[in-house]
């Protein structure tokens, strides 16, 4: 008995070193799931309104209209979802984001995966057959989306690609019509729009890269793929920032938000793609206190990456000079490093005044009155990445 103890305690040390080891090993999986009655998942929110349960071959949802939601945010770049899911005869079935900006509907009866578009995309694919169980990819890499179904019994598939086209500015500086595809904001969710039922046996979310030498986080500033011109994103400055270094790298961006939700999505795949060093440009939409920023740097001090704190380029309303003076204050305080990208988007290059050159032109006149300059174009984009060659030049070693 006394050896079982003594083998039992030596598994149990292994076990937990194996654990502590794998949860620190740089991984592209983000998360994993294979769905039964047999454990809980407080991470995937029923509606309400929609009628589900876990049964031993997955979670199955009869109640149509409703959404499950993975209450896990992300916002990388290059990422992918992947369902493998049973659809009934009449099923069709819904895979979104839970803002709606992206929604693919699997549709049974008529054969066909569309996506809400405008105008709509849809393809007809004759080998759904509700006989038969499929994976249902959703891949984002920046502006380009990619809707891919494998049927698992017969090792059909067939895909559908998108491409966003920004359209630069807006009203009189647009330079593009454009054509949205869906950046996938900001949590996964899906559902049954008409039928019986559809069945999600499992789901796994993916990066498109891991042990990263740079992770790239921030605002609208970074995110480009959503408002560049399809021929001119490769100038994008966070394009020309991993075209020039040496390692793997992605970037984070999403409109709109602020340092709360930065946070909240560094936490959901910094811990497990890995990243030497992780760069936040943050602050334009409010939220930068000092004791937010400081947060933020000892998080991700505290997973073993090298935070660098970006200046906030320039923009029309000149909120950026008070914004940088409390970053300036956090890198000191951490001694950390970071890119004046304020410099490189003013007039005299003093940080002030935006120079509009280097800025689209976003004109809302017919709306909300304003005239906007804070999103970098081709010129004000090549700024910035200059700038980074000067004051965060250890990226590019």
């Amino acid at each position: 008995m006394k050896n079982k103890k003594h083998i039992l305690a030596i598994a149990m040390i292994i076990a937990g070193v194996f654990r502590l080891h794998a949860a620190t090993v740089p991984t592209t999986v983000l998360y994993h799931k294979i769905l039964n009655n047999k454990d809980t998942y407080p991470e995937l929110r029923i509606d309400k309104n929609t009628k589900a349960g876990y049964t031993p071959g997955g979670l199955e949802i009869t109640g149509k209209g409703g959404l499950v939601q993975l209450d896990k945010y992300y916002s990388l770049g290059e990422r992918m979802i992947r369902y493998h899911v049973r659809f009934s005869q009449d099923a069709v079935a819904v895979f979104q984001s839970n803002t709606g900006d992206f929604k693919v509907s699997v549709n049974m009866i008529d054969k066909t995966v569309s996506v809400a578009t405008h105008p709509e995309s849809w393809k007809k694919m004759d080998f759904l057959d509700p006989e038969n169980e499929y994976i249902v990819e959703i891949y984002r890499l920046y502006q380009k989306n990619t809707i891919r179904i494998i049927d698992l019994f017969t090792g059909e598939a067939d895909q559908i690609e998108l491409v966003t086209d920004g359209t630069g500015g807006c009203g009189i500086g647009a330079v593009s019509s454009g054509f949205h595809a869906g950046g996938q904001h900001d949590y996964y969710c899906f559902g049954l729009q008409s039928g019986t039922s559809v069945l999600i046996k499992q789901i796994s979310v993916m990066a498109g890269a891991c042990d990263l030498l740079l992770l790239i986080y921030g605002a609208s500033i970074s995110e480009p793929e959503g408002y560049f011109p399809t021929k001119d994103f490769p100038e994008a400055w966070t394009q020309l920032i991993q075209k020039n270094i040496k390692g793997e790298a992605i970037s984070s961006g999403r409109g709109g938000c602020q340092i709360a939700e930065v946070l909240e999505r560094i936490k959901n795949e910094l811990p497990y793609v890995k990243a030497k060093y992780v760069m936040v440009t943050i602050g334009t939409n409010g939220g930068n206190t000092e004791e937010n920023l400081s947060e933020l740097v000892e998080y991700i001090l505290g997973q073993g990456s090298i935070p660098i704190l970006n200046n906030i380029p320039c923009n029309e309303s000149g909120t950026q000079v008070e914004v940088n003076r409390v970053i300036e204050k956090v890198r000191r305080k951490y001694n950390i490093n970071g890119c004046r990208f304020d410099l490189a988007t003013s007039v005299k290059h003093d940080g002030k005044e935006v120079d509009k050159t280097t800025m689209y032109h976003e004109d809302y006149t017919g709306s909300y009155g304003w005239q906007i300059y804070h999103h970098p174009n081709v010129k004000g984009s090549r700024r910035m990445y200059l700038r980074t060659l000067i004051d965060i030049p250890e990226i590019y070693e």
